[in-house]
């Protein structure tokens, strides 16, 4: 175990170095920030689907939410942007507790038509709002001035801000799940009638890791505005959902690096394809999640795992064998 602790904090070490000096290798900041915001947005709802076994199809409503409360900040009210994000995850998190309130009453697929239903009613009010510009969205959200003394408006800072939240915010997730708290969330997943039975709260639990992946998620969809400088109806429609549930699988549920790399090939197949076949890069994706799961059906990150389990198990037989 000691081994295997040590090999995964190289290997984090060895990613946060190569993350450190993106800029000055040919990679495109912009590109890479927001890889970063989506794989924020998928450690969040891997939270809730991989540590907690809640499988929401609404996660959309706060991501789009947060963007849109940010960016008016930002741009009508003139607030800094830590403000902003401060402003769009707690609107999130906010609506995540009105959520998840209703929603963690019903468990399995009734769950998941809760939350969808009520994204949808999201969706509609940032259609129809004034201060969120209707089907034009909100354009033009400038980046500001980080404490109103550090301009944001490089690319490079901007780029350091973001990679600094994203760790923070990936850190934290880890704590949260190696917590009491955490492992209670496991124990709700994997048999929930046992924790009631143990006089645990359930919906409390619940109600709580709904909170948190929604903060989680809004924080995620506040930088994106930050970085790309607009929010949209796309950041709060249902396909967006349904793309941070792809990523999530495709990388590997339950897995803490998983929803990054899923993140990562999602949007670098978009960034790459989407010049040369145009709509069709939807069904390239869908073609590649439909393969993942066939034969990966615990994920890129997941089977890697799995595999390595194996070969330690087997190594471990084996040695037992010629003793």
């Amino acid at each position: 175990m000691n081994s295997y602790n040590k090999v995964t904090r190289v290997t984090y070490l060895v990613l946060l170095v190569f993350a450190l000096a993106a800029p000055f290798l040919g990679l495109y900041p912009v590109f890479v920030m927001k890889l970063l915001c989506f794989a924020l947005f998928a450690c969040a709802f891997n939270l809730l689907l991989g540590f907690t076994g809640l499988l929401s199809f609404g996660h959309a409503a706060f991501f789009g939410s947060a963007a849109y409360v940010t960016g008016w900040f930002i741009k009508s009210q003139n607030w800094t942007p830590e403000l902003g994000l401060i402003a769009g995850a707690v609107a999130a998190g906010l609506i995540g507790l009105l959520v998840g309130m209703v929603a963690i009453r019903r468990q399995g697929i009734y769950f998941a038509m809760i939350t969808l239903a009520i994204a949808q009613m999201v969706y509609f009010v940032c259609l129809q709002a004034p201060f969120t510009g209707g089907e034009d969205g909100l354009q033009g959200v400038p980046r500001g001035k980080l404490f109103g003394l550090f301009s944001l408006e490089s690319d490079i800072s901007l780029y350091y801000v973001v990679l600094v939240v994203f760790v923070g915010c990936f850190l934290f997730i880890s704590r949260i799940v190696h917590s009491p708290f955490g492992q209670v969330l496991k124990m709700i997943r994997e048999n929930e009638p046992r924790a009631i039975s143990l006089g645990y709260n359930v919906d409390r639990y619940k109600l709580l890791a709904f909170v948190l992946s929604a903060a989680l998620t809004g924080l995620a969809g506040s930088l994106k505005t930050l970085v790309m400088g607009f929010a949209t109806l796309s950041d709060v429609h249902w396909s967006m959902s349904g793309e941070v549930i792809l990523m999530t699988l495709l990388g590997g549920v339950g897995t803490f690096f998983g929803p990054v790399m899923g993140s990562g090939i999602v949007i670098a197949l978009q960034n790459l394809l989407a010049d040369k076949v145009g709509s069709w890069v939807t069904v390239i994706i869908g073609a590649i999640f439909v393969l993942c799961v066939l034969a990966f059906r615990k994920g890129v990150v997941g089977e890697l795992l799995a595999f390595r389990e194996r070969r330690r198990n087997a190594a471990g037989r084996n040695a037992s064998s010629q003793a």
